[in-house]
């Protein structure tokens, strides 16, 4: 296990913490699956950016987490990776509304 893994695994038994993390877990999931196509295509910040518009500094903030990407913004860097976006609702766990 790595040393982030360890270190955040403590940190999830804190509940207030917990939940501050599980509210940030589509910020996560985006970051993610951006990464992972960009890295699966073999595809550079600087040639994401010439194929976009968005400047390389932006796709660095989005992908260590310093930007909020707007929808459209998204869109296009899914655009520029040769893919469509998915944006799907799915019931929490524990049923409650909000």
């Amino acid at each position: 296990m790595s040393e982030f893994r360890e270190l955040l695994d403590e940190q999830l038994k804190d509940p207030e913490f917990r939940q501050e993390y599980e509210n940030l877990e589509p910020e996560f999931d985006i970051i993610r699956a951006m990464i992972e196509a960009r890295k699966q295509q073999h595809i550079t910040q600087q040639e994401l950016s010439k194929r976009t518009g968005i400047t390389q500094a932006d796709i660095s903030r989005i992908e260590n987490g310093t930007r909020n990407p707007s929808l459209d913004m998204i869109k296009r860097l899914a655009k520029g990776m040769g893919m469509r976006l998915k944006l799907e609702f799915i019931p929490k766990q524990d049923s409650n509304i909000c």
